[in-house]
């Protein structure tokens, strides 16, 4: 197999044939990383005004969702195969209620001082916040849908700063 020239793609956690493997980090320089995912969740107006009201029968749903996102950046080395185990800094999300589209937009924010990047643990985050959004509001809508979790911008390391904006 030819090595790719420097501007081809390349699965980082396949070797030379093509073997699944966790990608060696031990020659990197330890750099500040920051990593951040967005994602949204959108329901009912029903349900939409339960959550926005704070009346869910569960409890309130987005300081849940908020936890459930920061363990859960802090645990996904233990669900994603290959990914390093990597201190964490911070762990931080938000949520933007948009009243007309009955939505919330979550946006997570994950930070570290080390050899490899957060985006994992940035979407890790945003996706189970939004799933607990899910949880705790399926009562009053099953048709809830999450949507467009992506990576928003990342810096750090060796291909320093990205956006996706």
């Amino acid at each position: 197999m030819s090595s790719p020239s420097p501007a081809a793609p390349v699965l980082s956690h396949l070797d030379d044939s093509g073997q699944v493997r966790m990608v060696d980090v031990s020659g990197k320089t330890t750099t500040q990383r920051t990593a951040v995912a967005e994602g949204r969740v959108r329901m009912s107006p029903a349900a939409y005004q339960l959550l926005a009201s704070q009346r869910n029968a569960k409890g309130e749903v987005l300081n849940t969702a908020r936890v459930a996102g920061v363990l859960a950046s802090k645990r996904c080395a233990e669900l994603i195969p290959l990914c390093h185990s990597l201190p964490l800094s911070f762990t931080g999300i938000e949520f933007t209620l948009d009243d007309a589209a009955h939505s919330i937009t979550i946006t997570a924010t994950c930070r570290s001082d080390y050899k490899t990047g957060v985006e994992m643990e940035a979407m890790t985050a945003c996706s189970v916040a939004a799933l607990t959004i899910y949880d705790m509001c399926k009562a009053a809508d099953k048709g809830i849908v999450l949507e467009n979790i992506r990576l928003r911008y990342k810096s750090g390391g060796k291909s320093g700063e990205w956006r996706n904006d």
